[in-house]
């Protein structure tokens, strides 16, 4: 605040803000994972408002919100990378046993709590999703039923 910069002061607020109100919602301090999953979910409304600003044309309230995001994101723990989300997706197929998109909910159960803000949900459930019908594909034999 002394440092005179106000958008970094306006973001800390309303994520402490955001944080706050999960508390009084929940009756209880938050988890270090609880407040993890609220800085992640205030970067995901600020990316959706992103792209609804971009497509709107408003390049300027596009800006301000990836200045925001990039405020919380020093925050949140480093952002995994594609080589460290794949060896995850092994390990989690590995682990779960998943060989058809059937098994998604399965293998995104196993992910979700290990890549909580380090890497985007949508980008890792598509990843999943093309990988177990690559893998149903590959344990099909060809035969018409």
């Amino acid at each position: 605040m002394r440092g005179g910069d106000a958008l970094r002061r306006d973001v800390l607020r309303m994520a402490a803000n955001a944080a706050y109100n999960v508390e009084k919602r929940n009756q209880k301090p938050l988890t270090d994972d609880e407040f993890l999953a609220v800085l992640t979910r205030e970067v995901k409304t600020r990316r959706e408002s992103v792209h609804a600003y971009t497509k709107a044309g408003r390049d300027d309230l596009a800006a301000r919100e990836q200045a925001e995001i990039a405020i919380l994101d020093e925050y949140l723990p480093a952002a995994l990378s594609e080589t460290e989300i794949a060896a995850l997706l092994d390990e989690a197929l590995a682990e779960t046993g998943a060989t058809n998109p059937r098994d998604m909910g399965k293998v995104m159960g196993w992910l979700s709590p290990r890549i909580r803000g380090r890497a985007d949900g949508k980008l890792v459930s598509g990843l999943v999703a093309s990988r177990l019908a690559g893998a149903d594909l590959a344990a099909h034999d060809g035969s018409p039923h």
